[in-house]
């Protein structure tokens, strides 16, 4: 159950939307979730879900790693469309009842938001690999290193962060087949007691957490790691003409949808 989640899994290929600098790619998202945000009308939906599939097509991305990803959010996904039907004020489908056209509307569109919202941003850790994403947040956040902000030690710690999530959902899948095979009931019950079965589960999960972060603390000490100071990297980020054009599409797409936002559609 746990293995199908793909949150913060790079998938490695030698695709255009690969090729691409991390700077660029991250830049994108950026666009993307503002011009996600400008939507109002069905057509602009439209246009956000056109641009997602080519984006999913040029990356070699598929449907089924997406659907693996949204799983964990399904639970959100269906109380906010649930809320919309219900609290949407208009027209009743039937008279009478408490759900309205205007609310079934709202709640198509709310779940379009959030799906397209989170398959651009798996898009990103899809086709970038964590060392790329650190290297171009901090290339990005360059500027904030005048005010003293410690912009390598946040970046670091978002890519680990990042990195882990596929190794901590491993482990804990790991955890709780052998706490099954123990008798150990994780599905049956009322909420108290589902949550008093995962106690055994989160504590060697904790320790595990722990173990790995003392032997990935040690292996870098060892390796005369001293921050963001002096330090080289064996690949330099650059910018080729594939990024500027990716860029030039982005503003573009930037552009329509702040266009059909004033036009309403």
């Amino acid at each position: 159950m746990l293995k199908d989640v793909t949150l913060g899994q790079f998938f490695p290929g030698d695709t255009v939307v690969h090729r691409l600098d991390a700077r660029t790619k991250l830049i994108l998202v950026v666009v993307y979730i503002v011009g996600l945000f400008q939507a109002a009308g069905w057509a602009s939906y439209g246009a956000v879900t056109l641009a997602t599939a080519a984006c999913m097509l040029l990356s070699h991305i598929s449907v089924k790693n997406i659907f693996k990803g949204l799983k964990p959010m399904l639970f959100i996904i269906v109380l906010t469309a649930l809320l919309n039907i219900f609290y949407t004020e208009g027209t009743p489908v039937i008279p009478g009842w408490v759900i309205t056209w205007e609310g079934i509307a709202r709640a198509v569109q709310m779940i379009l938001r959030i799906v397209l919202l989170i398959t651009g941003t798996f898009l990103l850790t899809y086709t970038t690999s964590p060392i790329a994403l650190t290297d171009g947040l901090e290339k990005l956040m360059n500027p904030l290193k005048k005010i003293k902000v410690p912009v390598h030690e946040m970046t670091m710690m978002m890519s680990m962060a990042l990195r882990f999530i596929p190794t901590l959902i491993e482990e804990t899948d790991k955890i709780m087949s052998a706490q099954k095979a123990r008798g150990a009931d994780f599905e049956t019950g009322s909420l108290i007691d589902r949550a008093k079965a995962l106690l055994p589960v989160m504590v060697p999960l904790f320790v595990s957490a722990f173990r790995r972060a003392d032997e990935l603390a040690v292996a870098m000490e060892s390796r005369c790691y001293h921050g963001g100071e002096g330090r080289t990297r064996m690949k330099q980020p650059h910018f080729a003409p594939r990024d500027f054009i990716a860029l030039a599409v982005g503003a573009a797409f930037l552009a329509a949808m702040f266009a059909m936002k004033k036009y309403g559609v």
